[in-house]
């Protein structure tokens, strides 16, 4: 008996979305789309193996002419010449979304946002563990949104509080030791 990824023909790629549910999405497609934290990434059938972090965001896969998208949280892809794998805590079908839901608990999440952000910060509190928290929901309400159909205008908020640590500062890397700098 063949495995799935013995079906898929050198010119496609597998692409596997898990979430501690099982498995999301197994499919054969031409070419994939994730949302890294550090931007977008393609990957076609023959891509050199890559590990990325994911944000947020739309997966976007072509089979043959048709264009599908899905919704994910942020999670690990790691991809390779004839598959992509995405763990992820959270996924979601344009189908499954409803938007009327989805505006409801948006609005919910950024009153709470406004509210922990008009409140003082006390030392020892977990004001910023619980926007951290908040600011995750509303990324993923959002993100539900634009996969609908009806995404948000864009919402700014500091990215080293709510993303990846930022790079260090070009002076803070230490100088290559290799020998050839001499």
């Amino acid at each position: 008996m063949a495995t799935q990824s013995e079906n898929v023909r050198a010119d496609k790629i597998r692409l596997e979305i898990v979430t501690p549910k099982g498995r999301a999405l197994d499919v054969s497609a031409d070419e994939v789309t994730a949302p890294s934290v550090d931007g977008e990434f393609g990957v076609m059938p023959g891509h050199l193996p890559l590990l990325a972090a994911l944000r947020t965001g739309l997966v976007t896969y072509r089979v043959g002419g048709e264009t599908k998208k899905c919704a994910v949280g942020a999670g690990f892809a790691e991809a390779g010449p004839t598959s992509v794998s995405i763990l992820t805590d959270d996924y979601i079908e344009r189908e499954q979304v409803d938007p009327v839901l989805v505006r409801k608990e948006l609005g919910e999440t950024q009153a709470k946002i406004s509210a922990l952000e008009a409140k003082q910060s006390e030392p020892g509190d977990h004001k910023e563990e619980e926007m951290g928290e908040l600011v995750n929901r509303e990324n993923w309400l959002a993100v539900q949104l634009e996969l609908y159909g009806d995404p948000l205008p864009a919402t700014m908020r500091p990215f080293e509080r709510f993303g990846p640590p930022a790079p260090p500062e070009e002076e803070d890397v230490p100088a290559a030791t290799d020998g050839a700098s001499k």
